[in-house]
């Protein structure tokens, strides 16, 4: 997010802050402000609790290892960038994470490609990339000549020799045209915290009081991730293009991590009667000014305080907990740039919400005569006979979807279905969390056609 467009976000969130608490979207339960109250953060981490306790391993598909990788993911790259490669990659650690597709602001005459990392460091894998034109861009070589040229020659240029580009940010841009394209995002962390200004509204309240700040806190110290993931919703409007577009081409999808560590909320003292409110992007002249008038709480926190101390500085977003929030689980024989790059070209791949529990070992494969001919990404002719199984390592909702609707659904750690017809079929597995069934997982299809293509 941009200066200008941070300093009206804040602007307009505290403009609203006294007046709404934020009604639940559709479909949710909940809205994300309603989750991020402490009995709600306590009955949603003592279900995760529950359900990872209850994890089993799933016998891995032959040959195939499933590897955490992040797509969309930003350090030194801009001035609204707070984290640096040396951190990320200390946190990846953390996090369990193999690989990191980055994804650099493109800055002339910086070239993206050779000013980065690439290849492995301290055991993860990092590959230089691109957020540029509305794309995610993994060229395998320098494409700077043609950055700002016609989309169709750049998108030409980082697609040769084995380059990657995936359609991001699905809400500014549903009818964009995939042809040149190998996948597009399927979930999006920014766009998700775009759409909650009622849920950041209350993280404002929490910071201009001196009681509440207390909590929140302490709420952070105790829930980290249930409160990180207060804003994930169902991303529909990204599904409904992938279930268009799949129909006619396949495409793979990943997940848009959008970490940038800058979402470090911070309040400065003015004077005794003033606070600015921002993050630690921020320079002080973006920064929000709030009034003990609005908030009395303020007078409390700037008692015995000097003008330019902090008084309150809250890291929501560190890249650990963000990897954790949304990751792109990648099916390889091992963690090197050409096999990954591979794992993503034929969609060997599914999005997963970590926090709520480890997926890895996930399956989903396609069943002939009692042997899988077929797993996530693959293209295969419909025969009739063949079915779909699922795997999953804990026990959840499964449903098999083809075209945006419900073929079928269980409860439980698999699934079995004969399937009827082609389709493109991919699956949805989902978990209960303080009795709401919440996304967990969303794999890349089994594209089952009426007849193969002639090569």
């Amino acid at each position: 997010m941009h200066a200008t467009q941070r300093l009206y976000w804040i602007a307009t969130v505290i403009a609203i802050a006294t007046v709404t608490c934020g009604a639940a979207p559709p479909g949710l339960k909940r809205s994300p402000a309603e989750r991020m109250t402490t009995e709600r953060l306590k009955a949603a981490d003592d279900d995760v609790r529950a359900i990872r306790a209850s994890r089993k391993p799933v016998e891995p598909s032959p040959g195939l290892i499933d590897y955490r990788a992040i797509f969309h993911a930003h350090a030194e790259d801009s001035a609204h960038t707070g984290g640096t490669r040396a951190e990320m990659l200390a946190e990846a650690k953390l996090a369990g994470v193999a690989a990191i597709f980055l994804s650099d602001h493109h800055r002339p005459p910086r070239d993206f490609f050779l000013d980065s990392w690439r290849g492995p460091r301290d055991g993860v894998l990092f590959v230089p990339g691109s957020e540029a034109r509305g794309f995610l861009l993994c060229p395998t070589r320098s494409v700077l000549d043609k950055m700002e040229g016609p989309p169709s020659a750049l998108l030409e240029a980082v697609r040769l020799d084995g380059g990657l580009a995936f359609l991001s940010h699905i809400e500014e841009r549903p009818d964009h045209d995939m042809a040149d394209l190998d996948g597009m995002e399927i979930y999006n962390r920014h766009a998700d915290a775009k759409k909650d200004l009622a849920g950041v509204a209350s993280l404002i309240l929490r910071l201009t009081d001196p009681a509440a700040l207390r909590v929140f806190e302490d709420d952070l110290r105790q829930y980290p991730d249930e409160l990180l993931g207060a804003q994930v919703t169902y991303p529909d409007d990204y599904l409904a293009k992938w279930d268009r577009e799949t129909r006619a081409k396949r495409l793979t999808g990943v997940a848009a991590n959008d970490c940038h560590h800058n979402q470090v909320l911070i309040v400065k003292m003015v004077d005794t009667e003033t606070v600015l409110v921002g993050t630690n992007v921020d320079r002080d002249d973006q920064m929000h000014r709030v009034s003990a008038k609005l908030r009395p709480g303020i007078r409390d926190m700037t008692r015995g305080r000097a003008a330019g101390d902090v008084l309150a500085r809250v890291d929501l977003d560190p890249y650990h907990r963000s990897f954790a929030n949304v990751s792109t689980h990648l099916l390889a024989p091992e963690a090197t740039e050409p096999a990954l790059r591979e794992a993503l070209r034929r969609g060997r791949a599914y999005v997963a919400h970590d926090w709520m529990c480890d997926p890895t070992g996930f399956r989903f494969d396609l069943i002939a005569e009692e042997k899988p001919i077929a797993l996530m990404g693959d293209e295969v002719a419909y025969k009739p006979g063949d079915r779909i199984e699922v795997r999953s390592p804990v026990p959840c909702k499964l449903r098999l979807m083809e075209g945006g609707r419900i073929v079928s659904e269980a409860t439980g750690d698999r699934l079995e279905v004969r399937i009827e017809a082609p389709g493109v079929y991919r699956v949805e597995g989902w978990l209960t969390l303080d009795g709401e069934d919440r996304g967990w997982v969303y794999t890349n299809p089994i594209y089952v056609r009426a007849a193969l293509a002639q090569p």
